[in-house]
């Protein structure tokens, strides 16, 4: 887990956003871990909100691999409570967390279609009390809505990815026309269809989703 924040504007479910809504304050107070998309062991977007000082000791003391939570993420779906992967936590993680007031957590997880797409995962803490089964289920049901949210669309062809990546470089329509020797009514329609498969409203938020979802 880096201490680095990775986040792409232009999503509804903004990941930043929610970290500093009600939502975030009230379902994970004491931190949180988010990783949505992973490919090959790479996350599309990744936030890591938990305290410095576990961080420091989970990275210096190799907690990864015998980390129960983080392991049960890489095989399962749905959500858990973590006091209910104390059996599988042999190397005593959840009671280290602990001392850095991560008393209570929750692991959570979706994957596209049957289990063999890309997978993200969360792991939200607090400090007072288990998580309600209630609170699992919003948990579980924003992930999932985030997880689509940043799915790559496959429709998109080569020349509205040419489009947008002149329009991220910040060219102009008369300028991204003459790039690509084509006249402004083809980049305003390669735009217009760049939109719609993005669901952004204007070519500049277009361009910026490709960008994050790593696509320009």
């Amino acid at each position: 887990m880096d201490a680095k924040v990775q986040i792409g504007r232009g999503s509804a479910l903004d990941i930043a956003e929610w970290t500093e809504s009600d939502g975030a304050r009230r379902l994970a107070p004491a931190g949180h871990y988010i990783a949505v998309r992973i490919s090959f062991a790479f996350p599309l977007v990744e936030q890591n909100c938990l305290p410095e000082s576990w961080i420091r000791e989970y990275t210096a003391s190799g907690l990864l691999v015998h980390d129960p939570a983080m392991i049960w993420a890489h095989q399962n779906q749905g959500y858990v409570r973590t006091s209910d992967l104390a059996d599988d936590d042999s190397q005593g993680v959840l009671e280290l967390a602990k001392v850095h007031g991560l008393n209570f957590g929750a692991a959570v997880c979706c994957v596209d279609g049957l289990g063999g797409g890309e997978r993200s995962f969360g792991f939200f803490f607090r400090s007072d009390r288990a998580y309600e089964t209630a609170e699992l289920e919003q948990l579980h049901a924003w992930l999932l809505a985030t997880h689509r949210a940043h799915a790559r669309p496959k429709n998109l062809t080569e020349a509205e990815l040419e489009t947008l990546g002149l329009v991220k470089n910040g060219l102009l329509m008369k300028e991204i026309a003459s790039a690509l020797g084509v006249s402004e009514s083809a980049v305003k329609q390669r735009l217009r269809n760049a939109r719609l498969k993005l669901n952004a409203k204007t070519g500049s938020q277009a361009a910026a989703r490709a960008t994050m979802l790593g696509m320009i």
